[in-house]
């Protein structure tokens, strides 16, 4: 069989991470898919952090590992992944051919900036992403915790082409068929996607939505601006979205926050040029 067109369902032991069996895939278009894979019973992680996933290299040499966000909250039982697909890249050449019960290396340790630890405690909780920069958040979105420590949860997902909205669906309908957060999320999700290459009801990058005051139009609740008292901000996605928006964020009186020192906003930098 050939491994750089369809990795083997069975992959050769490595001491430095662990096996994971792949339990479904689903493809968005040509550019992106999702995919699950069954968690171990050892594997724990906050909701919002990334982890080290890969395959064997050429004739089983080192394995070829890249970081990808979790995108099923913590409690999940399966560890769910967003990612584009690079036709003739390293990984996700064969990544993106993957199919249920293959098997994939996992990192041991999950970390990450882009948890609810990181932050202060306020009412407004931000998340804005561009193209799989969104999979933390979904991570997020679905984690109770963050329902108790926010009453507002926005999520804002930025790409170019109207396709390319994962989980578009899901969203929109504010997670109606979460079994836990289902019904907090009727009241206090709400979901901002926005396309800046085709035409569809929100167009144009997230900083012109900021710049404009479309972010903060209804149904969201409270001042049309980033407001540090109320306001804590999570980013994930493209260099240059951050950099803007983390400017914007300073300038407006927000203060960067990690792990060891919780601020008002956070960037995960793993993903970071």
């Amino acid at each position: 069989m050939n491994m750089l067109t369809r990795p083997p369902a069975l992959i050769p032991d490595h001491t430095a991470f662990q096996t994971a069996t792949v339990k479904w895939v689903r493809h968005w278009n040509e550019h992106l898919f999702s995919f699950a894979v069954d968690r171990p019973p050892s594997f724990r992680f906050r909701s919002g952090e990334f982890v080290m996933l890969g395959l064997p290299g050429e004739d089983g040499g080192k394995p070829i590992m890249r970081a990808y966000s979790i995108a099923s909250p913590a409690y999940s039982d399966e560890l769910e992944f967003l990612s584009i697909k690079v036709q003739d890249g390293p990984l996700t050449g064969r990544l993106q051919m993957i199919q249920a019960d293959d098997q994939l290396y996992l990192g041991r340790k999950p970390t990450g900036t882009l948890v609810c630890d990181a932050l202060l405690g306020g009412q407004r909780l931000w998340m804005l992403s561009t193209g799989t920069g969104l999979a933390p958040f979904l991570s997020l979105a679905r984690d109770p915790e963050v329902y108790d420590r926010f009453s507002q949860i926005i999520v804002v997902h930025g790409t170019r082409r109207v396709s390319d909205l994962a989980y578009h669906d899901e969203l929109s309908a504010q997670l109606a068929d979460d079994p836990l957060v289902g019904d907090q999320a009727q009241t206090q999700f709400h979901y901002i996607p926005t396309v800046t290459r085709e035409p569809f009801a929100t167009t144009g990058r997230i900083t012109d939505l900021i710049a404009d005051g479309r972010l903060f139009g209804a149904p969201v609740e409270g001042p049309a601006r980033f407001d540090p008292e109320i306001d804590r901000v999570m980013l994930c996605g493209s260099t240059a979205m951050i950099k803007e928006t983390a400017g914007l964020l300073e300038a407006a009186g927000l203060e960067e926050g990690s792990n060891a020192k919780p601020g008002q906003f956070v960037i995960e930098r793993a993903f970071v040029d």
